[in-house]
């Protein structure tokens, strides 16, 4: 089974103050435990390095870097792909869709990965099954 995880299961899974760290704990362990495949892109990695550091400090950066980024297959997203995400993001013309949110959808098309750990309801909005199965926002 193959899961792309975004930004925001990263930081729940980190954070033991986020509203959705016990769905994103239980999440992650069942990921592990089930051999899944886990991959997110380099996107991804910019916003969560970015918001870690903010939030919590580069130790924090740090043991993502070191305990978690070696169990999951960084998806580099390349001119094209950056194109497409753009290109979808316009024509959206949705206030709340981020560039980060595009190049997420993008590279999973790209990679025929239809599953999502993600907080955030803009994949289940374009057809991706998200886990852990919440009303996410």
């Amino acid at each position: 089974m193959s899961v792309f995880i975004d930004t925001s299961a990263f930081i729940a899974v980190l954070n033991a103050n986020d509203h959705f760290h016990p769905p994103a704990k239980d999440t992650w362990r069942d990921l592990l435990q089930q051999g899944a495949h886990l991959t997110c892109n380099n996107y991804i990695l910019v916003e969560t390095f970015a918001l870690l550091g903010h939030r919590f400090g580069l130790e924090a950066v740090r043991l993502f870097q070191t305990e978690v980024l070696p169990i999951v297959e960084v998806s580099w997203v390349d001119e094209a792909l950056h194109n497409r995400a753009i290109s979808a993001m316009l024509a959206a013309n949705r206030r709340h869709l981020s560039l980060v949110d595009c190049t997420s959808f993008e590279t999973m098309r790209h990679l025929g990965i239809y599953r999502a750990f993600t907080f955030d309801r803009h994949f289940s909005e374009l057809g991706f099954e998200v886990i852990p199965t919440l009303n996410v926002s």
